[in-house]
């Protein structure tokens, strides 16, 4: 007994009892059975494919994929390769998914705000609004809006028109489509000129705020910059620009911009889905505030409007931007549901048609959840980088 513990004080610890050591042991054998396992379901894999005459590798990128694609945002048609359609479906993807994005999250601050707001009407109805489109599964709003709402409008020579130059029917939306002229580039110069000018007078107003105290009507200036310096441009490069108004041509809308149902259909369902999701976390942001942040705005006589703008969001946005972040990914994730209704998205062109032509089952099914994998994370990397900008600076 004296010897063990002369042991113990001098760090002469068995191997099997030293929890370092141990630990690396069983860390060892788990990494060896991962090793092992990936290994034999390559090699039944590799054996499968032999056997069914099945060949592997990304050669079948390049070969003619043969098939249409309803809606797609780069020259396609028949006799582009299986690489093509990778990318109209990705491309149809972003999309959807950016669209999605951008009014779910206008949509759900809105009934986040109209939530609490005083007045009894507008809460219930927007607290109405939560409980029924977020208990309702995202598949059966898609199918309502599609086969239920859509699919019900009346024909092209039917259609329901608006001042004679956009017209809606079953078959999607038509608008009129911009025709760019020669000089139309110095107007997207300005456009981006205007951009960084608008960025340098809100750092100018914000410094300016912060030695004097006085306010700068930021948003009427950057409005007025952003919407003057590229008209004023526009009338000097000579109005290059025309648009083309869609007409009927026998059974169908010739020219202009079209928006299919299917896209309709997807990008509603998503928004008003997830909007439901976004304005609790907006209420709850909100609510996580002290009352005394407004009972002191109030007292310096800052109007409510102000009050929301300048005091209550900024420090809400703290508590909001981390759940929200869930549910982007979230609405790019659920936009693979667009298969049940035929929009040509990343899952229903590639990792169906392309897939079922090819049978390429890995790649084509690796390269799909490569897609989304790269997505989520670019998201998050986004969101992550804006919430540590939004957090608080402790000195």
């Amino acid at each position: 007994m004296p010897e063990n513990k002369h042991n113990l004080a001098a760090g002469n610890v068995s191997f099997w009892n030293d929890p370092a050591k141990r630990s690396l042991v069983f860390q060892a054998i788990l990494f060896l059975a991962v090793f092992a396992v990936g290994y034999i379901i390559y090699q039944n894999t590799q054996h499968n494919l032999e056997s069914r005459g099945i060949t592997t590798g990304f050669e079948f990128l390049d070969a003619e994929a043969g098939f249409g694609i309803i809606q797609s945002l780069i020259p396609y048609d028949e006799t582009h390769s299986y690489g093509t359609t990778f990318i109209v479906g990705l491309l149809n993807t972003i999309l959807v998914s950016a669209l999605g994005v951008f009014f779910a999250t206008i949509l759900g601050f809105l009934i986040g705000v109209a939530r609490l707001s005083h007045n009894w009407l507008i809460a219930r109805v927007a607290a109405v609004y939560i409980e029924i489109f977020r208990n309702i599964p995202l598949l059966l709003q898609i199918f309502f809006w599609y086969f239920a709402v859509l699919r019900l409008l009346p024909g092209p020579r039917q259609s329901l028109e608006f001042a004679d130059i956009a017209f809606l029917n079953v078959r999607g939306v038509y608008l009129p489509s911009p025709v760019l002229g020669e000089g139309f580039g110095w107007v997207l110069a300005a456009l981006v000129l205007a951009l960084i000018a608008i960025f340098f007078i809100k750092r100018w107003a914000k410094r300016r705020q912060n030695e004097t105290g006085d306010q700068f009507p930021v948003f009427w200036a950057s409005l007025g910059v952003l919407i003057g310096l590229p008209f004023i441009v526009f009338l000097l490069s000579g109005a290059s620009l025309q648009w083309e108004i869609p007409e009927l041509k026998g059974f169908n809308f010739r020219g202009g911009l079209t928006i299919i149902p299917e896209l309709s259909a997807l990008l509603i369902a998503l928004t008003i889905y997830t909007a439901a999701f976004i304005a609790e976390i907006v209420r709850s942001g909100i609510e996580s505030i002290s009352k005394g942040q407004t009972e002191a705005a109030r007292a310096l006589g800052v109007s409510p409007g102000k009050t929301l703008q300048l005091v209550i969001i900024p420090q809400a946005m703290r508590v909001i931007i981390p759940p929200l972040t869930s549910q982007y990914l979230n609405l790019i994730k659920n936009s693979s549901l667009a298969t049940a209704i035929g929009y040509p998205d990343l899952v229903s062109v590639f990792a169906g048609t392309t897939l079922n032509q090819t049978g390429q089952a890995i790649e084509v099914i690796s390269m799909t959840m490569a897609v989304y994998l790269t997505l989520s994370l670019l998201v998050s990397l986004f969101m992550n980088w804006y919430n540590k900008r939004m957090a608080l600076v402790e000195r």
